[in-house]
This record gives C-alpha cells, sequence and structure tokens, in this order.
C-alpha cells in the first residue's frame, strides 16, 4: 500500500540522516554558501587588482566558518590565504590574521554566488553528478521494504530521488544538494537529510554506521 511505501521512504531517508548534534549540517544557517566556489575571468589579460591580474579566483566556505581564498594569476602563480568568516542576510565579512578585514555585499542562490558584483558558480567534485540506481540496499526496516533507490545529482546541484518500494509503489523528492568533505544533504519540501558518501569512478555509496544502513548505487 501506499501508506507502507510512504512510512518505508520516511525510514529509507532518515536512516541515511546522522543524528542531530551541534555540527549538524542540516543546522547550518546558511547550506547554500557551503563548498568551493569559482570565477573565472572572461579575458586572457585577466583582470587588474592591486598590480597583479588574475584569471581566476576559487573560494571554499566550511560549516565551521572557515574559509580558504586562492587567487590564479595570469602567470600561473597562486595567492592563498585563510581565515573565518561571518555573515548575515546582505553582508559577508572575511578576517585574516595576515590580511585586513573585508566586508562585501552578496546575493546567493543554490549554485550562483554574487559577491561585490562578481558572479561565482558553484562546482560539484568530479564524477559525482549523474544518474545513480541502487544495486544493493541493506539495513534493518528499510530492507525489507524498499526495493530500489533512483537518484539523480545534476551538476546545477538540483537532484531527484525516487524509492520504488516492492509491492510495486514509487515515492519522489526534488529539492537542492549540497556536500561538504564525504557529507550530502538533500533539501527537499518535505525536510532535508545528511548522509556520509564514498565516490567511485562508477559507485556511489550511501552509509550511516549509526544505524547500519548502506546503499551501494551504480552510474546509469
Amino acid at each position: 500500500m501506499m501508506k507502507s511505501l510512504m512510512i518505508a521512504a520516511v525510514l529509507f531517508f532518515t536512516s541515511l540522516s546522522t543524528a542531530v548534534r551541534a555540527n549538524d549540517l542540516t543546522e547550518f544557517d546558511y547550506p547554500l554558501l557551503l563548498g568551493d566556489w569559482y570565477w573565472f575571468s572572461n579575458t586572457d589579460e585577466g583582470v587588474q587588482s592591486e598590480g597583479a591580474s588574475y584569471r581566476a579566483m576559487n573560494i571554499k566556505f566550511k560549516s565551521n566558518y572557515r574559509f580558504v581564498i586562492r587567487l590564479l594569476q595570469v602567470d600561473g602563480s597562486v595567492d592563498e590565504w585563510d581565515g573565518i568568516y561571518d555573515i548575515d542576510e546582505t553582508t559577508i565579512t572575511f578576517s585574516s590574521y595576515d590580511q585586513p578585514e573585508q566586508h562585501h555585499s552578496y546575493m546567493l542562490s543554490y549554485n550562483q554566488f554574487m559577491l561585490d558584483g562578481a558572479r561565482f558558480t558553484k562546482l560539484a567534485p568530479e564524477n559525482l553528478p549523474g544518474n545513480w540506481r541502487s544495486s544493493q540496499i541493506s539495513g534493518q526496516d528499510v530492507g525489507e521494504s524498499v526495493s530500489e533507490l533512483a537518484i539523480s545529482l545534476r551538476p546545477d546541484f538540483l537532484f531527484s530521488a525516487e524509492v520504488s518500494g516492492k509491492n510495486g509503489k514509487k515515492i519522489e523528492h526534488r529539492g537542492i544538494y549540497f556536500i561538504e568533505d564525504d557529507r550530502i544533504v538533500l533539501i527537499y519540501e518535505d525536510g532535508q537529510h545528511d548522509s556520509q558518501f564514498q565516490l567511485g569512478s562508477d559507485t556511489l555509496t550511501l552509509t550511516n554506521k549509526q544505524f547500519g544502513m548502506e546503499a551501494i548505487m551504480v552510474r546509469e
């Protein structure tokens, strides 16, 4: 019945989510900020700033309010610094021991970040985007009710997930995902869930050690 499949789907996603704790990614106030953001100059000459010409810029934001900034110069050299950041609805502040404090206005979406008018794009890890289908699902309760899981992870950080029950019924979720280190969070209309992942060239393994859950996915 549809009701039993809905319960199984909730169990599946809940089992893949980690227990609530202080560093739970689902509790971070600005989850769409997390990840690697890239800006690229549209000319070979780059953009001039303080006597240097820059071709690209990468900003990594972490949930512990740490950041790393890397600037690629036209001559191939890289400037790098890190520190802590503070953020509210309109302004982000970078603080570093060897740099003056910087205040910048910003606008943010799930895959675009405007920093003082400069447009940054978020990039996913290589091989993560694609269509994945489960080859094996293990875990108490879930394994008894769910026959298959299919997840489509798009390069622009949108996803769709379909849970198929052994009774032939299906439940679908659509939303936004973000990642940090080996953790992936799916945000959809009814909630959000955090799980660990391990990525191979053609396999994606989702696990939760606390609940003994594992879903091995293969690329379609």
